[in-house]
């Protein structure tokens, strides 16, 4: 069909089937008389056809901008898009077709289809030279399938537009999609935590190649003892330190024991460590009823603070009144001790501590490097018998 004379392509256009229109509005040759004309042809293949040909006059663009059916404005966005720049560069420099052009392009970038933006957002996502007030407004845009591809990849998004973007959040989605920037600085690294948000900020956690500051994550590994969705990130974390590995072992539920264990930078001591959480998980789960100690764990995942502090009062053999105070007090001294009385373990004192105590995350008490208890037993016994001496 190449090379129609003009005769035999205008009578295709006007009579020839639905399949023969469609093939004619491909071809790049194609008169633009015979393009604008199909442009109104009543078959959404013919159409889409002509929205798709680069060959389309601009005038034919426009009226297919407002077609009835989503996907032939679709495909005039996919086409349009990455012109973008030229179209910009031609309206302002007062070319009549170009500045009709970049006209037809910012309306589809607000089509009431999430589809025809995120056709657009698509083509735009990774161009150095795209329309930087363009890209602000697909950022912004609450549609995930719009946003988060621009959010990601767009090189225009300087570290101030994303932290506008993070403080004006038009979803909470969004707070996630800029979770997961490849290479996002300290800063914004931050900025995501303070928005405890949790699943941005477990978005954050996986995603290794953002640069949280050490004291920041932490503080994340100790929230993490009740966010099992955070564990899993963390556990597969490159680059660890040895206190933040310390602390995790501590902290991840038992069916990841086994996914940190395997990590080749681990301690002897942290090795052993592990272990004998492992062997005290097999145990529980050969046991008909469970344990104090992972009752006091569930209530924690629970946030139960009431069940919490009976169970601790009840197996460290001190007055409900002396766990209250511990709490109260926001002790981590009071909190480890209490749970080395009651036989509990170091993860439990890691929940006692962020759960029922309350104390922020720098405060919390971890294990020492070979992975045993941060007390003395006679600091910790004296530790309980304050706690349980009568306030006057």
């Amino acid at each position: 069909m190449h090379g129609l004379p003009y005769e035999k392509a205008k009578r295709l256009a006007c009579h020839g089937a639905a399949a023969e229109r469609a093939a004619l509005a491909a071809l790049p040759d194609t008169q633009p008389e015979l393009l604008y004309f199909l442009a109104a042809d009543g078959a959404v293949a013919v159409r889409a056809a002509v929205a798709g040909n680069a060959a389309t006059p601009a005038k034919a663009d426009k009226l297919l901008a407002t077609d009835t059916d989503p996907a032939v404005r679709a495909e005039v966005g996919r086409k349009l898009a990455p012109q973008a720049s030229v179209l910009q560069a031609r309206a302002t420099a007062e070319d009549r077709l170009g500045a009709l052009g970049w006209r037809t392009l910012c309306g589809l970038a607000e089509d009431t289809a999430a589809h025809v933006r995120a056709v657009i957002a698509e083509e735009l996502k990774a161009l150095p030279d795209a329309p930087r007030a363009l890209i602000l407004q697909l950022a912004h845009d609450a549609a995930m399938e719009v946003a988060e591809p621009v959010i990601r990849l767009s090189p225009l998004l300087s570290e101030a537009d994303l932290l506008a973007l993070l403080s004006d959040a038009p979803v909470p989605a969004t707070l996630t999609a800029i979770a997961r920037r490849p290479a996002l600085s300290e800063q914004l690294c931050d900025a995501i935590v303070d928005t405890a948000q949790d699943e941005a900020i477990g978005a954050l956690l996986g995603n290794a190649s953002a640069a949280i500051r050490e004291q920041t994550l932490d503080g994340l590994i100790v929230q993490a003892a009740t966010r099992v969705p955070w564990q899993e990130s963390l556990v597969r974390r490159p680059s660890l330190r040895p206190r933040a590995l310390r602390a995790l072992a501590m902290c991840i539920v038992g069916h990841l024991l086994e996914t940190l264990a395997a990590r080749p930078e681990l301690s002897p001591e942290l090795t052993k460590v592990l272990q004998s959480r492992v062997e005290a998980r097999l145990a529980q789960e050969g046991q008909a009823e469970p344990s104090p100690d992972a009752e006091f764990e569930g209530a924690a995942m629970r946030g139960d603070q009431g069940a919490m502090a009976t169970l601790l009062a009840e197996h460290a053999a001190v007055p409900t009144a002396a766990v209250e105070r511990a709490a109260r007090l926001r002790s981590a001294k009071g909190m480890v001790a209490l749970c080395w009385q009651a036989g509990f373990s170091l993860r439990s004192a890691m929940l006692a501590q962020s759960v029922l105590g309350q104390l922020t995350p720098g405060a919390v008490m971890l294990p020492r490097a070979d992975g045993d208890w941060p007390l003395g037993a006679a600091e910790m016994l004296w530790q309980i018998e304050l706690l349980a001496e009568p306030v006057a």
